[in-house]
């Protein structure tokens, strides 16, 4: 049985990820890319749907137990798990090395006193937990096939086979250390070279020593920013600099309901809020890269401009449901692909330039097709900004004037505009002056709702949303606007829960509400970090880093977020990691460590 969302480690190589969990246990792996089919499934299934299990015997065969303690070595994705048995004490160091060839994950078994009886499990399943490999030996090596994949192991103990599982039964002395190594390669190429699993793993340790050293943010919060930082450079797809939302599909955002969709891609928001807080931490050659798998993906077609794509810039994200897999606690449908990416979402076009405007800001070597391309985006902008969309949160219901959008449009313009006033690039100041001043006077009128004092979700409605916390940290309008604080204020008494967090929106449990779906969710995180934002912004400073501290109370033991977290089972939900919940986690600690706003 899956773990608990929190109860799991992230590792990996920049280019796909694996989830471990404190047994032991990786119940998830995408090879050889973030998106790739799953080898091991069991995260979203059963074991049958393919697990790799490393731990001390469990006594009569019984359940494996959890880690007694465990912890990232330093600054890194290096994973450390410790066990404390009755014949002795036993670590695991779990890692993915960058990758220089074939991809691999590196499990090295540590005896740190006695002599501790291990067990490897390997339960190889590909396509999703659905193929079952042909597993047998070459030359020695255990290798499983099927397909178009394979997958070897390597390690000095012998292995055997029972239950179409790989096993491996030995036991590790104090000081002793023995490696596991799988890689995977195309099941036509040659066999992968024999891995060096101690070498791999100093090469590791000193890439994440050398990156984090770039880090500028050296505030009361530096390890909660590093780790963050961490998690959003472990969700960059290194071949091209897209950036993934979650290294997961179909973690739920409610238990047991429907709301499960698949993360394994490039939306432009997300990534454009990324490249904002990795640039103003100091890493400026990973928005470099961004911003040129942005050209490469929307071309010489601005006007067709998706609101994601694949993390090597696709078009084609085909939405399917797995029917083989139960989903994660019984959470169906399980899917993959997102056929979200069809949708017309005005908001991204703001999201894109603010990205590109502070790049530009901060120094980025220019590029003359950015600044046509953001040229061309405000073109289309011109023409469409009136138009109904799906909005930020991708509602799967009618297109509305979304009040948010409609803000982030006016972003755009904005920041067009003082890229033309710098006098790197000509357009239609004074028109583009009116169109801006058009859309702010648009939302003010139609997007806020007097009687209230609040704006609100879309034009002519009554509900609230989250993403209105927005309206004062882009600018549209000042903190201290009656407007803004009002906002501010409804979304706390109708949006926020018991703990203090925020909901995106009402749901309307087992009736379609705004977004076409049945079921409630959980807190957003991002939400509840942008209210952390705005009570600084207008003033409450301290009340901001209660909520702030909240926040990062709800991090798991090693740091790391969901996208939501359910208030009344109290613990996280939906795709796990989330650079959506790590990236404002950044900007908010950015934001208190200026203002001085910070316990201790």
């Amino acid at each position: 049985m899956a773990g608990r969302i929190e109860d799991y480690a992230l590792i990996g190589d920049m280019q796909t990820a694996a989830l471990v969990c404190r047994d032991g246990t990786v119940d998830w792996c995408c090879l050889p890319r973030f998106d790739s089919p799953a080898i091991f499934a069991s995260l979203l299934g059963t074991e049958e749907n393919g697990y790799w299990r490393m731990g001390p015997v469990s006594p009569q065969d019984g359940a494996p137990q959890p880690a007694d303690r465990r912890r990232y070595r330093g600054d890194s994705l290096v994973l450390e798990s410790e066990w404390d048995t009755p014949r002795g004490t036993v670590r695991v160091i779990d890692f993915m090395p960058p990758r220089d060839g074939a991809p691999q994950l590196i499990r090295i078994v540590e005896g740190v006193s006695g002599r501790v009886p291990m067990r490897s499990a390997l339960r190889l399943r590909f396509a999703y937990g659905w193929v079952v490999p042909w597993v047998h030996k070459v030359d020695g090596r255990t290798v499983g096939v099927a397909g178009p994949d394979s997958v070897w192991l390597d390690s000095p103990v012998d292995t055997y086979g029972e239950n179409l599982t790989t096993y491996s039964d030995f036991t590790v002395t104090a000081g002793e250390r023995i490696a596991f190594t799988i890689s995977w390669e195309a099941s036509h190429h040659r066999p992968p070279p024999q891995p060096e699993p101690e070498n791999s793993l100093a090469a590791t340790e000193a890439f994440w020593d050398e990156w984090v050293a770039q880090c500028t943010y050296h505030g009361p919060y530096r390890d909660a920013v590093v780790r963050s930082l961490i998690t959003l450079k472990a969700l960059t797809y290194a071949p091209t600099g897209g950036i993934v939302a979650a290294p997961t599909t179909s973690l739920p955002e409610h238990i047991g309901g429907m709301r499960n969709w698949d993360y394994r891609f490039t939306w432009l928001r997300d990534a454009a809020i990324t490249l904002s807080s990795l640039l103003r931490t100091g890493y400026r050659e990973e928005a470099r890269a961004w911003r040129e798998w942005l050209l490469r993906a929307v071309a010489g077609d601005p006007e067709n401009l998706q609101i994601m794509y694949g993390i090597a810039g696709e078009r084609e994200l085909g939405e399917n449901e797995l029917t083989w897999l139960p989903g994660y606690e019984g959470s169906t449908p399980v899917r993959v692909g997102n056929g979200a990416a069809g949708q017309v979402q005005l908001d991204v076009y703001g999201e894109v330039t603010e990205a590109l405007h502070l790049a530009h800001m901060t120094g980025l070597a220019r590029n003359d097709y950015a600044s046509l391309l953001q040229i061309k985006l405000i073109q289309w902008v011109e023409d469409h900004w009136m138009e109904p969309d799906e909005g930020i949160w991708e509602v799967r219901g009618p297109k509305r004037h979304f009040t948010h959008s409609k803000v982030m449009t006016w972003v755009a313009v904005d920041r067009t505009i003082k890229l033309i006033e710098s006098g790197d690039v000509d357009g239609p100041l004074e028109r583009w002056r009116e169109l801006r001043e058009a859309i702010h006077r648009d939302v003010c009128e139609k997007g806020y709702d007097p009687e209230r004092n609040t704006f609100t979700q879309s034009y002519g409605s009554r509900e609230l949303d989250a993403s209105l916390l927005l309206i004062p940290q882009m600018g549209f309008l000042p903190p201290d606007d009656k407007r803004v604080i009002g906002t501010i204020e409804a979304i706390q008494r109708e949006l926020g829960t018991e703990d203090g967090f925020v909901l995106r929106y009402p749901t309307s449990g087992e009736e379609a509400g705004v977004d076409g779906l049945a079921g409630d969710e959980g807190a957003f995180l991002a939400c509840s970090f942008w209210l952390a934002d705005d009570l600084a912004m207008i003033g409450r400073v301290e009340e901001a880093r209660k909520l702030f501290e909240r926040l990062l109370s709800l991090r798991n033991d090693l740091g790391l977020l969901a996208e939501e977290w359910d208030p009344r089972l109290k613990r996280q939900v939906g795709n796990f990691p989330q650079a959506f919940s790590h990236v404002p986690l950044i900007d908010t600690a950015l934001r208190l460590t200026a203002s001085g706003a910070y316990g201790g």
